[in-house]
């Protein structure tokens, strides 16, 4: 781990019985994007809505990569996932290079007990992560489970048992993954516009409605985390961090690198961080792990490639980031991406030199069967786009060819050519395998639930 983990672990021995340090408390959700009640035209989430008003909102946060795992590394290990390793699912054989660089694991130098009550999504077995406890609970076939129904609960007891502090929580939500619970009337009228890249039909407003069903009861789970925080007294000494991986999971969202795939709810709230607060600074989820080495006063780790963005949290208007980027690899099946993205700005190379869709990766949905039947596994896509936000928000009008963008699609490929080869990405030589053991679709596939391809010697 270096010397820097060694200091912070003498650091944490000279730590005084009953310590001030701040608890933190990080919530997450899965598939949920900016489509929760604090954002514009997000369904209802009275509680999540609620937090929001209590702390600080961001309105341009962004994750490392929309991918479930990959996004989860990069945030949790304060790099861009290639360097963490984790460049597919945790589940499908992929892994961290080293789990000990995870946020929670360098905390516990610094004296906190790390406790585990739902999703990590890092690891195919929690136990291999170094959680001091894992409170999860198993279904009788050995599976994980997280739902909110049953993630609250195990959260409400660990807290209603008054733990001694600081203690680092984790509460990860299953919702509001597919597939989503059956809508009620109530979840229909909610309704007022379906998510901007798919059109507005029968099929896909009854989609939304059904996430919104879901986005409910993660709102409920979320609720009873917060009243179990206010009724034993952590909210007065805790930070709260509740955030989701990525996009939600309809067509050119989640596994795409525009912001409807990057895009991700960011709340903060806690000692010193005056509430009521909201920032369209371009943060990254990578900037997560150096924001609380600040904000608790304790030496980053070396391998962090983000900027801590306390100034935010302070009130402060200071810009952060030039650029943010971002990045696809594996999720069902291989689809190598990245991206760089300023305030005006996206830039998206595709790798590997294919053009249809690689349709595995867009999880099955009524959204997903209106798109096939329009013939959407026949389009082409672009090796290259750049994106103007100033008069394209949604990520529509490729300027890639316009000559009075020719210097500005230099300067983006330059960065993010520079990036890549700071952070040592595998992609700069050539087509990355999947590790020995993991499990992909064919790119030519259709549906993520297709038979799987078991990679055999060291990856194909």
């Amino acid at each position: 781990m270096g010397s820097v983990v060694a200091a912070g672990a003498a650091n944490a021995r000279s730590l005084p019985r009953g310590s001030q340090r701040p608890n933190i408390v990080y919530i997450h959700s899965h598939d949920s994007g900016r489509h929760l009640e604090p954002y514009e035209g997000g369904v209802p989430t009275p509680a999540i809505a609620r937090l929001a008003r209590e702390g600080v909102l961001f309105h341009k946060a962004f994750s490392g990569a929309p991918i479930c795992s990959p996004s989860r590394a990069a945030m949790l290990t304060g790099q861009p996932a290639h360097a963490s390793g984790m460049l597919g699912l945790a589940h499908r054989g992929f892994s961290l290079n080293d789990p000990r660089q995870l946020l929670f694991r360098y905390l516990q130098n610094y004296g906190y007990q790390s406790i585990l009550t739902g999703m990590q999504h890092v690891a195919a077995d929690p136990n291999t992560l170094g959680y001091d406890r894992n409170l999860c609970e198993r279904s009788a076939n050995g599976h994980w489970l997280s739902e909110a129904s049953i993630v609250a609960p195990v959260a409400e007891r660990f807290l209603d048992s008054r733990p001694k502090q600081p203690f680092f929580l984790d509460v990860g939500f299953f919702e509001t993954h597919r597939d989503y619970p059956s809508p009620t009337v109530q979840d229909r009228a909610a309704v007022r516009s379906v998510p901007g890249p798919v059109p507005d039909t029968p099929e896909t407003r009854e989609d939304y409605a059904a996430f919104g069903a879901s986005a409910r009861q993660l709102d409920e789970g979320v609720g009873r985390v917060l009243e179990a925080l206010r009724r034993n007294g952590y909210d007065r000494n805790t930070l709260l961090v509740f955030t989701t991986d990525h996009g939600i999971a309809f067509p050119r969202m989640k596994c795409n690198l525009t912001d409807d795939g990057t895009g991700v709810s960011l709340i903060f709230k806690g000692p010193g961080i005056t509430p009521g607060q909201e920032t369209d600074v371009m943060v990254s989820q990578i900037d997560l792990f150096p924001t609380l080495c600040a904000y608790l006063n304790i030496p980053a780790p070396s391998w962090l490639t983000g900027k801590s963005f306390l100034p935010v949290l302070s009130g402060s208007k200071t810009e952060i980031h030039e650029a943010v980027f971002a990045e696809v690899t594996y999720h069902a099946a291989y689809e190598p991406m990245r991206s760089i993205r300023t305030s005006r700005w996206k830039y998206i190379r595709r790798f590997g030199g294919r053009a249809r869709p690689v349709l595995p990766n867009c999880d099955d949905s009524p959204s997903k069967t209106v798109w096939l039947d329009a013939g959407w596994k026949n389009q082409i896509l672009p090796e290259e786009v750049l994106y103007d936000f100033m008069f394209d928000p949604t990520e529509h009008d490729n300027q890639i060819l316009n000559p009075a963008h020719a210097e500005v699609v230099r300067d983006l490929r330059h960065r993010l050519d520079r990036w890549m080869r700071q952070t040592r990405d595998p992609l700069l030589k050539g087509a990355v395998a999947a590790p020995a053991g993991a499990v992909v679709n064919l790119v030519d596939g259709v549906s993520p639930g297709e038979p799987t391809v078991p990679v055999v010697g060291k990856g194909s």
